[in-house]
């Protein structure tokens, strides 16, 4: 026979349902706004001027970079398709997270969490891109990354089966990749900008905004990955 459920056995089970309830709430707010500043950050400047023109934004340099002296003379030696990790972040933490049961989103939110993870593979894509362009040495990893992230998004309902631990981690490395590669990076060529420029160089506003989306999403990763419910 089943044990007598005690009064302090179900303050427990309300208390417990209380938790549970509060923590997808937060991860129901947390996933959506970290990739609306995450991207708005990214397509920010990440090098202000007052000039527009001398203006470059996050998604600019993996570009801009080819053509700075220091890395073309191989003085610096970049990842240049680093520059490029916050995109892959938005659209695969999206992915991963619109069909999820325990945030429960409704149809609308989830096409715009797809719509933004197609936005996000996207523009991955070089500027004047053609198909034989995008096989050759120079962009296969954008290549790659482009097709792992739209496979991420015609899975999406399946890769919500994933365990929300599992999903948490995934979540939490790519919002520390993302922060991590593309703004040390950033930092490495400032000066070199700055030299172009004539002047001292400080980081725009789009680089601060994109790392406080990315800090959101991480916190978003260990929230789940410290919760309670089974799913």
């Amino acid at each position: 026979m089943n044990a007598p459920v005690t009064p302090d056995d179900s303050r427990f089970t309300v208390h417990a349902s209380r938790v549970v309830g509060r923590r997808s709430a937060l991860l129901w707010w947390l996933v959506p706004l970290a990739g609306v500043l995450t991207l708005f950050g990214y397509f920010g400047p990440w090098v202000d001027h007052k000039v527009a023109g001398l203006a470059m934004l996050g998604i600019d340099l993996g570009e801009v970079v080819k053509f700075l002296p220091d890395v073309r003379s191989g003085q610096l030696v970049l990842w240049r398709e680093g520059f490029y990790v916050p995109l892959v972040a938005v659209s695969l933490a999206l992915s991963l997270c619109a069909f999820r049961a325990e945030f429960r989103y409704p149809w609308v939110v989830r096409a715009l969490l797809l719509a933004g993870a197609g936005v996000a593979a996207l523009n991955l894509l070089p500027p004047a891109w053609t198909p034989p362009r995008m096989l050759t040495p120079e962009f296969q990893q954008q290549t790659i990354a482009i097709g792992v992230c739209l496979a991420a998004l015609a899975l999406s309902p399946f890769l919500a089966l994933l365990p929300a631990r599992l999903t948490g981690g995934i979540l939490l490395v790519l919002s520390l990749l993302a922060i991590g590669f593309p703004v040390w990076q950033f930092a490495r060529v400032l000066p070199g900008i700055g030299v172009l420029y004539n002047h001292l160089l400080a980081p725009g506003w789009g680089v601060i905004v994109m790392m406080i989306g990315l800090a959101t999403l991480a916190v978003a990763g260990v929230t789940m990955i410290v919760g309670k419910q089974k799913l």
